[in-house]
């Protein structure tokens, strides 16, 4: 049975032409994902795209398993599922881009080593990983385990519908690969911050600034009470950071303001400093007599905290690579993914499995051209010894 590892790597070296035709084409599919507050025109336009490139999608992945669509008030959701032996693997991956329609005049530009696209770093360069290295496990008569793949369109807006879908499929799995990208250096990632988002309405009393302010309530203030009491629960050494990113309040510079809001971003690496900050934000009472205030939201996505079978799971991946010729580092990042999901419910999950590039949600988005054939490999091999993963 053919499992040398530099025969491995020439098979993805080989059909690497093959594979960039296929990222060019999912990379020229624009596919912002769609809020749930977009009305008319441009929800439709928005859904437009990712339709179109759930249905492309669908085409390719149904070579290779039995494909079902979950229609999401955010868009086309797609399950493959494909039996083999062994333990039950999920693999994550998400099609929508943060980049809006139009926003690239040229959606597939390579320049030396570098592949230039919205959304090719983040995720389709990774999630194209998947039929790649299922291609070469059947084509080379490789075993592999029992796989699940949930191919989801609204992870850049905090996989507001897939995440009840993610949470159902991580009940079966004995193991979870995110397919999102490494580190800039191509470490894989352990470990992912939380994140919280808290929306926060400050409710005062309008007056006159000139003529009678005495019978105001300045919710402008008491939002600046607020603010600096959430910076205060911020623990760098911890790596807990709060940050009150958004303010906006009152409506003329001559009558107290009635009214203010802050939207407050909350990133921590434990659960329980999560949970501690919170409940800070939560339990704060006004300042000023007379205010009131309503603090809305919470944790978005836990954190995805290492654990022993995570670890172990990594050293797997590191021995694969080092048979392909890289090394593999265990990475931390403070940005979340659907990974945080899959690692908060008991399964062990191994993050950064797509190409080595940089720049995500940014206009110079990219991809190094020599990690994708020895990125595809890892993936495949990584699959083949997960058959006896327990």
């Amino acid at each position: 049975m053919p499992v040398d590892a530099a025969a491995t790597l020439a098979y993805f070296e080989r059909t690497l032409p093959a594979y960039l035709e296929d990222l060019k084409t999912l990379v020229g599919l624009e596919t912002p994902s769609c809020p749930p507050h977009l009305e008319g025109e441009a929800r439709e336009a928005c859904r437009r795209g990712l339709r179109a490139a759930a249905a492309w999608l669908e085409g390719r992945f149904a070579r290779f398993g039995t494909v079902s669509r979950v229609e999401l008030p955010t868009g086309p959701l797609l399950r493959v599922v494909r039996r083999g032996r062994g333990p039950h693997v999920l693999l994550l991956a998400h099609y929508d881009t943060v980049h809006p329609k139009g926003a690239w005049k040229q959606r597939w530009r390579e320049e030396g080593e570098r592949i230039y696209g919205p959304g090719v770093y983040d995720m389709k360069g990774g999630l194209l990983f998947i039929p790649w290295a299922v291609r070469y496990l059947i084509g080379a008569g490789l075993e592999h385990p029992h796989l699940t793949v949930l191919l989801t369109p609204d992870e850049e807006i905090g996989s507001l519908a897939s995440r009840e879908v993610i949470l159902e499929a991580a009940t079966l799995a004995d193991a979870a690969l995110v397919l999102e990208a490494p580190m800039r250096n191509g470490d894989l990632k352990v470990a992912r911050k939380g994140v919280g988002h808290f929306r926060v309405r400050v409710r005062g009393r309008a007056a006159h600034q000139g003529v009678e302010p005495e019978k105001g309530v300045n919710a402008v203030v008491e939002a600046a009470h607020f603010v600096l009491h959430a910076v205060a629960q911020e623990d760098r050494d911890a790596g807990t950071t709060v940050g009150p990113n958004r303010i906006a309040g009152g409506f003329a510079t001559n009558v107290v303001a009635p009214t203010a809001e802050i939207e407050v971003d909350l990133r921590a690496w434990t659960l329980a400093e999560a949970r501690r900050v919170e409940a800070a934000l939560k339990n704060y009472r006004p300042r000023l007599k007379g205010a009131r205030i309503e603090v809305e939201g919470g944790l978005n996505r836990p954190p995805m905290e290492p654990t022993p079978d995570s670890l172990r799971l990594f050293e797997l991946a590191r021995e694969e690579a080092a048979a392909l010729g890289f090394t593999v580092g265990a990475g931390r990042v403070g940005g979340g993914s659907d990974g945080n999901f899959t690692q908060a419910r008991g399964v062990p999950t191994l993050d950064g499995l797509g190409p080595v590039g940089g720049d995500a949600h940014q206009p110079s988005e990219h991809v190094q051209r020599p990690s994708l054939a020895r990125r595809g490999a890892l993936l495949a091999r990584l699959l083949w010894r997960l058959v006896d993963w327990r």
